[in-house]
């Protein structure tokens, strides 16, 4: 059995798609809301060989009045920021497109989205594949994030409003109840609203829209995160001081709350590599230098 041979199962009104070379009991593995039942397990069991049992699933309803190949490369993005689709993973296009009920063009559309993102790659007669995660492009999305999402928060801080501030107190809460229910994929979600919100808000639409195209590598590892190098705790008390001094008019502080969010990453980084090695490109040096802390004006 190989990585790639997907399986198609129904669990009560649910149908699921599964690979049949990973181990649905690993944290990550299953990242929907269902657990991990016997009665699901008993139903991986069932279509494996031995010392193989099915874990990826992609629980996704394309809707048909909206355009289908972004539709899939959201859900594939998706499967792949929060692992269910691993580095090394076959994808084919037929059984994608099987798998939404469309056919092969806009899956090989996001295929094209999703090459350009870093995501996977085509190998000329063997097929397309999960890239490993790379430190390196890591951070290079992550300098520019920071270059960008400081940025946008100092601006923010000198016109913001009552709504957006209440907007962003409210996607603050969500995470903390995605952290209650530790719901990873949940949690992601909001984070991703929450800074998308704060470049919306302050006129920068298209610098999110550009952010987005470069910082899946990076989704990547802030997800792994999760499990320890960056609690949701850690990360909801950065949001709100973010929150605070935007709030307040502070633009340095602002800017200072969000250098430090985001250079997060560069302690997690070494130790997620550490604990996650086959998710890795192989090997190289990702101990990050620490940036000096730039000098805000009040």
């Amino acid at each position: 059995m190989r990585r790639g041979d997907w399986k198609y199962l129904k669990v009560g009104e649910q149908e699921f798609l599964f690979d049949l070379a990973y181990d649905p009991r690993e944290r990550g593995n299953f990242a929907g809301k269902e657990p991990v039942t016997p009665r699901l397990i008993n139903l991986w069991t069932e279509h494996r060989e031995p010392s193989m049992v099915v874990s990826m699933t992609i629980a996704f309803a394309i809707r048909p009045a909206d355009a289908i190949a972004p539709q899939v490369f959201r859900a594939l993005r998706s499967a792949i920021v929060t692992l269910q689709l691993k580095p090394g993973q076959a994808l084919s296009e037929t059984e994608i497109a099987q798998r939404f009920r469309v056919s092969r063009q806009p899956v090989r559309e996001a295929f094209i989205k999703l090459a350009e993102a870093g995501l996977i790659e085509v190998r000329p007669q063997r097929g397309t594949f999960v890239v490993p995660i790379t430190a390196r492009e890591v951070l290079n999305a992550r300098f520019i994030r920071e270059a960008i999402e400081v940025a946008v928060v100092g601006e923010l801080a000198e016109r913001t409003t009552p709504a957006i501030v209440d907007a962003l107190r409210r996607l603050i809460e969500e995470q903390r109840r995605a952290a209650r229910n530790d719901d990873w994929p949940a949690f992601l979600a909001s984070d991703e609203a929450f800074h998308r919100m704060l470049a919306e808000s302050a006129g920068h639409a298209h610098a999110w829209r550009v952010l987005e195209s470069i910082k899946a590598q990076m989704d990547r590892v802030r997800y792994l995160s999760f499990s320890g190098a960056s609690p949701f705790p850690l990360l909801i008390r950065q949001h709100a001081a973010i929150v605070e001094a935007v709030s307040r008019g502070k633009r340095a502080a602002a800017e200072a709350a969000m250098r430090q969010h985001l250079r997060e990453i560069l302690t997690a980084l070494p130790a997620i590599a550490a604990e996650h090695p086959e998710l890795f490109e192989a090997p190289e040096s990702i101990d990050a230098e620490q940036p000096q802390a730039a000098v805000g004006r009040t």
